[in-house]
């Protein structure tokens, strides 16, 4: 196949691409700053291309494209044009997104069916988003079928990218969200909290609106998905107290300032916080009859894990003989222990807790 990684000019498409050549891979490489991208491609000796998102365009250069690994975000804008590119021209669809809306347009009946009628695979999320949190709903499914409740989280320490820190100041007019009897349920930022061992000791836990709230049903079946991630106890509260203050913190005004302070003073973490941190992610299934199984896996820093994982994903279908189309999630296509073959991460930790 030839591929593509597009987006090369955004912090984590650069790593991917870096990585990508390092062992061995031709990537195409493309986005829409032509500086930035020739820049890289004269660096790394790898084809580029300059391209906006209109579907003519998309089309046009993606012809010849096999499959497109999508890293350009923030995807709620980013990823509907490339995707209905990538079914016109029947070029396979990764991308590397964690934002609900994004899964749950990939995912929904109409384009499910649009992609198996073009030969096309669509698969979200093949990045640390979602792919440790997705092996584990699944991993956790596998241990007890008969599941009715279902959460997942994780603990990170190293720092954050432009456009990770641009697509959560984006959620600030929001609310947060879980899954409740199979449909997705809004509810407060910080309205939620609970104790949860992520894999270093009980620490305060605060619901927030992750993708597996959408993908891990898709995965699972599950009908009640809450996702959680630890902070100390007063952003507990202070979360709870900004929900009210959302209109605020959501209107232009504010997040145009917010967005210019991101552009001048974020770049992300460097190779040494990459390389220095893991990634603590747990997870816990409930039956009826309250048995409870929980999972906890170890994994590399979440940009080096997405790094990793998403290399790992276009390997797999670059290299398999016939790939199967339709949407997925990483865990539907490759299993629970996916994450266990990825470099950095740990074996599965099984509790089995009896009522």
């Amino acid at each position: 196949m030839k591929w593509m990684i597009y987006g090369v000019n955004g912090y984590t498409g650069e790593l991917i691409a870096r990585q990508a050549v390092k062992e061995g891979m031709t990537p195409v490489l493309a986005g829409r700053r032509a500086d930035a991208i020739e820049r890289l491609g004269d660096e790394l000796g790898c084809e580029t291309r300059v391209f906006s998102l209109s579907l003519d365009k998309a089309k046009q250069e993606l012809a010849d494209i096999d499959l497109v690994l999508h890293c350009a975000g923030p995807f709620a804008d980013t990823s509907q044009p490339m995707v209905e590119a990538c079914l016109a021209s029947q070029t396979h669809y990764l991308d590397i997104t964690g934002e609900i809306e994004v899964f749950e347009y990939i995912h929904s009946k109409k384009r499910a069916k649009l992609a198996q009628e073009a030969g096309v695979l669509l698969c979200s999320g093949v990045g640390f988003d979602v792919i440790p949190t997705d092996c584990v709903a699944r991993k956790l499914k596998e241990l007890m079928p008969d599941a009715t409740n279902l959460a997942l989280g994780f603990s990170a320490a190293a720092g954050i990218s432009r456009g990770t820190m641009k697509t959560a100041i984006r959620g600030l007019g929001s609310s947060s969200a879980e899954r409740k009897d199979g449909k997705l349920s809004p509810f407060p930022l910080g309205a939620k909290r609970r104790q949860i061992d992520f894999g270093r000791g009980k620490k305060t836990a605060l619901a927030i609106p992750w993708g597996d709230v959408s993908t891990a049903y898709y995965t699972t079946g599950i009908p009640n998905i809450t996702t959680w991630i630890p902070v100390p106890p007063v952003a507990g509260y202070a979360s709870r107290l900004m929900s009210f203050f959302s209109p605020i913190l959501g209107s232009d005004a504010v997040q145009g300032r917010l967005l210019r302070y991101v552009d001048e003073h974020i770049s992300g973490p460097d190779e040494a916080e990459r390389d220095g941190s893991s990634t603590y992610v747990w997870g816990e299934a409930t039956n009826a009859d309250g048995h409870k199984y929980i999972v906890r896996i170890q994994t590399a820093s979440t940009y080096a894990f997405t790094v990793y994982g998403a290399l790992e994903v276009v390997k797999r279908l670059v290299g398999s003989s016939r790939v199967i189309p339709g949407s997925f999630t990483p865990a539907m296509l490759f299993g629970s222990h996916f994450i266990e073959e990825i470099e950095g991460s740990s074996s599965f930790v099984i509790d089995e807790v009896r009522l």
